[in-house]
């Protein structure tokens, strides 16, 4: 530790900090532009200048390492001198346009010139103007004369998202902030360059010119959309959503966001929303009131349960519902004497499946690891903050293995195992063989004995030197065939390497759901056909499960389906005989547990739209109309309390309920086979109808059918060229892109888009012609 004096008050910082940590440790503000905690000093914006004893000119405090004994002074005339100075050289070409630019009211630089600004110029030459950029539909660039050159932005890609898609050319006052050769800035984390912006340079291109900042309301919440249960605020304005931002929290998502998290919120407001209760007769909808509409499901319930029995009645709810809802769902569909409950909507094999699978650690832990092995996952799509995480904890040292398909780019330096789904097996098998050798002890029982490759005996050898390890199982490897399987080999890996075994929850509340037993007898049973009543929450059966065509020949064996939903779509309409208008998480109480275990219970940000109704309001009564015991609640605070209860992280658990591999000898499938990642802005219904986030590159992605380089050019494909991809008996044409790193033998087909509801499960032998 090394201890300074500043402003005369004496504190201590480790060696190597910088003057601007120990003002920050004080609490004492020291301005500034380009520095920023979590990326690297750049000292270019010069505005935190302050005065160092004996140095003969002021030092900028963000630069300036601390010595023992220094005496700094930030509010000394100096280094206030200084400090205007600097204000005066970046007003020299920034534009007055205050009253009509979007940052105004929550400007660094507006805040910083009452302070240190003059009340006129001395500059009476023209100001530069940059001419205007495009860069995609979630950032805009359209007043860059208002740049200051912070490079915060570039920083940000370079450290952070881990692609650089913005950099500075030419010089002097000529400096701009563009992107390379005009292309798009197309990162999954992008927005949090508008967080960074301290000007009006990058701005919301959705929420342009919506509101000021000084008329908007704000609710603490939380992003359903992925398990990390990032920690934003949402902002409203006449009882509509109209911006979402990051809040810090440095155990979850620090001070970052994903795009998906961030401009999900345009969903909420979708021309689709659902307000009126419908029921369908004769194959015409008609709108109803809330009073018919549930006397007509209890009525259908009680009907079907005692004609067919209780186990004819099966219940489906997205992992993005709250743990209120998904309590009482379940309490009805059990009340009523069924199982046939679930949330795990794209795992079909739950042979071995652990009760409550978590990620094994708190999220923090994964910025300390030194070893990780991930199994089967889209990780930098499916989990962005974490990636990015982890990608941070690479350059501390953190070495990660991946064993997958391959095709997905993290943006990481990982070595591993490219091979197709129906390989992994075989795989994990080595590397699970590998560690058994090394350790002197037997593979898991039925593990099929292959030779040892090279890239496996890599990633056994990189897990036994490690000290703080862990192994990840991916929503990939959850979906796969052979779940069981791999998780088996995974919890064997981890148990002799002496890693943490964790899983990648698919869904908001996918932990949540395990918590309250929302789980029963698996997706195929509940849509193998033999349910006469579905309850749906939350689900669009073309876009949220595994086999649509499947799920709909199952739903259209039922007597009835019954849609708790805040949105209508085509093949909702076409499933559906009752439909309830649900409220979506901003406009009810909501508790999302998260990845590592967390509860966070959020607060309505809006009132619910026109007559839409709190699901756990209406589970509550549609318990109390049939009858059920227990559903007298007046508040969601006593759902909750007996959803979870006291201790309830005691119930975490990752164990596999096997304890053998049962298709070790099945051998990989020969010729082409189909891997399906669930496109980023295709997870849930609100993001779905993002109308930004779907003109992504990435949404765009999800169209495209992702070829390896030989197959690519064995067809003779250019990028963009339609193919017929063929599953079983069903077609589909689609464009084709390159995926250089893609396994041989796999072709990506993403699940969740109109053209994946025209084929069949998500992994499989394919075909692929050129058309």
């Amino acid at each position: 530790m090394v201890e300074i004096e500043l402003d005369g008050k004496t504190v201590e910082v480790p060696q190597g900090s910088m003057v601007m940590h120990a003002a920050n440790k004080l609490g004492t503000y020291v301005p500034h532009f380009c520095y920023h905690k979590k990326l690297s000093i750049a000292a270019n914006c010069r505005m935190c200048l302050v005065e160092v004893e004996k140095a003969p000119k002021p030092l900028p405090a963000c630069a300036t390492p601390v010595t023992q004994g220094m005496k700094v002074f930030t509010h000394s005339a100096k280094a206030v001198e200084a400090q205007r100075s600097v204000m005066e050289f970046l007003l020299i070409n920034h534009p007055l346009d205050c009253p009509i630019c979007d940052q105004g009211g929550e400007c660094q630089l507006q805040d910083l010139a009452v302070g240190y600004g003059k009340s006129n110029s001395r500059y009476d030459e023209e100001k530069r103007v940059v001419f205007h950029k495009n860069v995609g539909p979630l950032i805009s660039m359209q007043e860059m004369s208002r740049c200051i050159h912070c490079t915060r932005c570039v920083r940000f890609g370079q450290e952070v998202a881990g692609v650089m898609e913005l950099g500075m050319i030419n010089r002097g006052e000529h400096s701009e902030i563009t992107t390379f050769v005009g292309q798009t800035v197309d990162s999954e984390l992008s927005g949090n360059m508008i967080d960074l912006c301290p000007v009006g340079a990058l701005t919301s291109k959705p929420f342009r010119y919506e509101a000021r900042t000084w008329e908007l309301g704000r609710k603490r919440s939380v992003s359903p959309h992925d398990s990390l249960g990032a920690n934003t605020t949402v902002q409203t304005k006449a009882n509509k959503v109209m911006r979402v931002v990051a809040l810090d929290n440095e155990e979850i998502n620090e001070c970052w966001i994903s795009d998906r998290d961030r401009f999900a919120y345009e969903g909420l407001n979708s021309k689709d929303r659902i307000t009126t209760p419908m029921v369908k007769q004769g194959g015409q909808w008609l709108e109803t009131d809330w009073q018919s509409a549930l006397d007509y499901v209890a009525h259908s319930l009680k009907t079907i349960s005692s004609e067919s029995g209780p186990q004819s009645i099966g219940a489906l709810a997205h992992p993005i519902s709250s743990t209120e809802e998904l309590h009482l769902l379940q309490k009805i569909v059990r009340g009523l004497g069924s199982n046939q409950v679930e949330t795990r909507l794209r795992q079909t094999d739950i042979a071995g499946a652990a009760t409550a699978p978590w990620l094994g650690m708190p999220i923090a832990k994964l910025s300390t690891l030194d070893r990780a092995l991930v199994i089967g996952s889209f990780l930098r799509k499916d989990q962005p903050v974490l990636a990015a995480r982890l990608r941070t904890a690479t350059k501390r040292g953190l070495q990660v293995s991946r064993v997958d398909a391959g095709g997905d780019d993290w943006l990481i330096t990982a070595t591993g195992i490219a091979a197709a789904p129906s390989a992994w097996l075989n795989a994990l098998s080595e590397v699970a063989l590998a560690i058994a050798k090394a350790k002197s002890v037997s593979a898991p029982v039925g593990t099929f004995n292959l030779p040892v490759s090279a890239p496996a005996q890599k990633i056994a050898d990189s897990l036994l030197s490690g000290s703080t390890a862990a192994v990840l199982i991916g929503s990939a490897a959850i979906a796969h065939p052979h779940s069981s399987d791999l998780h088996v080999l995974a919890q064997f890996i981890a148990e002799q390497t002496g890693a943490t075994l964790g899983f990648l929850p698919v869904g908001g509340n996918a932990v949540g759901a395990s918590l309250v037993n929302a789980n029963g007898a698996g997706i195929e049973s509940v849509l193998s056909g033999d349910r006469r009543a579905v309850l749906l929450m939350n689900i669009e059966p073309d876009s949220d499960l595994p086999n649509p065509e499947q799920a709909r020949a199952a739903l259209a064996m039922a007597n009835t389906v019954i849609a708790l939903s805040a949105y209508k779509s085509a093949d909702l309409l076409e499933v559906a005989d009752v439909i309830l208008p649900i409220t979506p998480f901003t406009e009810t109480v909501s508790t999302f547990v998260n990845a590592e275990g967390r509860a966070q219970t959020i607060q309505p940000a809006v009132k619910p739209l026109a007559d839409s109704r709190p699901a756990w309001k209406v589970l509550r009564v549609l318990g109390g109309l049939l009858n059920l015991d227990g559903f007298l609640y007046n508040l969601p605070e006593e759902v909750l309390g007996e959803a979870l209860g006291d201790n309830y992280c005691t119930r975490l658990n990752n164990q596999s309920a096997a304890n053998s591999v049962a298709n070790g000898t099945v051998a990989p499938l020969n010729g082409l086979e189909r891997l399906s990642d669930v496109n980023i802005y295709a997870g849930d219904q609100i993001v779905r109808r993002s109308s930004a986030l779907q003109l992504t590159r990435d949404a765009k992605r999800g169209n495209q059918v992702g070829l390896g380089q030989k197959l690519f050019n064995a067809l003779g494909l250019k990028e963009g060229d339609a193919v017929q991809v063929s599953q079983g008996n069903h077609s589909v044409a689609l464009p084709a892109t390159l995926e250089v790193n893609l396994a041989e033998g796999a072709v990506r087909i993403s699940a969740g888009t109109v053209a994946s509801a025209k084929l069949g499960s998500m992994f499989g032998p394919v075909t692929v012609i050129k058309t």
